[in-house]
């Protein structure tokens, strides 16, 4: 979605960015606007004074704090696809535009790489190298992508990439969003689409919808062997339910986020057979912040001239 807002006439565009941010990225935003560096987390509050354009950084666990010492915000710009620590709890006035397609290569890249990894018994022979052992599993436990369903729940940008990643191998995408669109199922259809699907990958928002979204009706509905792939949030997944899912009916899991998170020394699902587990890091690339910089000198420029917004954050989330 796009929003149209502008500084008023004669007015300084004040951008507020996060610490340490490189030079070369600091030579990507538009000429003319008056750039000041937010305070690094622990320093004495302050007043921080006007600012109307405001880049909150990937990981900011008191930017709403800071936040409420900027005066006349009229933008908040994030670099993160998943806004649910600010959706509803900006004031009343503040434009919210989310990091909508930064991270959309890698994790698209990320999941790709984690099914391909348990189809085909990958986290076992990495296990088997540690321990110096040559052993080659039965060929009928190994599986591939010709012919396999894969239903995507949470169809946006990064399911698009997903799916163009997938496509070529051979894979069948079931596309489900949570609003209607062409070409795409809801939320509804999942009852019919999971007891079909080889791989199911989780690509949902956090909010108070789609929190433990995939329950223990959700997980009995996948047939024995389906792989769970999780890229989203933590909490969209029920834990528990997952385990018993693992256990009892022969589940796989790969998981880029848990719950709770970060996963407890200790936790059972570290140890479980048939998991795969990475800290969080589906959209950790080198990478990342050169395109992320990108979105935020673009979203500047058409702030400073009145031009729509992207990725403008609605109706809650």
């Amino acid at each position: 979605m796009t929003e149209s807002v502008a500084p008023r006439p004669g007015e300084a565009t004040h951008v507020w960015i996060p610490p340490d941010t490189a030079d070369r990225f600091r030579a990507m935003l538009p000429a003319g606007v008056e750039v000041h560096v937010l305070p690094r987390p622990g320093e004495p509050p302050r007043p921080l004074g006007p600012g109307q354009f405001v880049v909150a950084d990937f990981y900011r666990a008191d930017f709403l704090d800071v936040l409420s010492r900027i005066d006349d915000v009229h933008v908040v710009q994030t670099m993160s696809a998943g806004i649910e620590r600010y959706a509803g709890r900006l004031p009343e006035g503040i434009v919210l535009c989310d990091g909508a397609g930064i991270h959309d290569i890698a994790v698209a890249d990320w999941v790709v790489m984690a099914i391909l990894a348990m189809l085909r018994g990958l986290p076992q022979h990495v296990l088997n190298q540690s321990r110096a052992r040559w052993m080659r599993p039965d060929s009928d436990g190994m599986k591939d992508l010709d012919g396999a369903t894969v239903v995507i729940a949470g169809y946006g940008s990064i399911g698009r990439a997903v799916e163009a990643r997938l496509l070529p191998f051979g894979a069948r995408i079931e596309r489900v969003t949570r609003h209607p669109r062409p070409g795409t199922r809801q939320a509804a259809d999942l009852p019919a689409l999971l007891p079909t699907a080889d791989v199911v990958v989780i690509l949902l928002p956090l909010t108070p919808e789609t929190e433990l979204f995939v329950n223990a009706d959700f997980l009995s509905r996948m047939r024995p062997g389906a792989l769970l792939v999780n890229a989203s949030r933590g909490r969209v997944v029920d834990t528990d339910a997952l385990m018993q899912a693992i256990r009892q009916r022969g589940l796989f899991a790969a998981l880029d986020v848990t719950d709770p998170e970060p996963l407890p020394d200790g936790h059972p699902l570290w140890t479980m057979e048939g998991v795969l587990i990475t800290p969080h890091v589906a959209g950790s690339v080198e990478r990342a912040y050169e395109r992320a910089w990108r979105l935020v000198a673009e979203q500047l420029r058409r702030y400073v001239h009145g031009e729509p917004l992207k990725n403008v954050v609605s109706e809650g989330y």
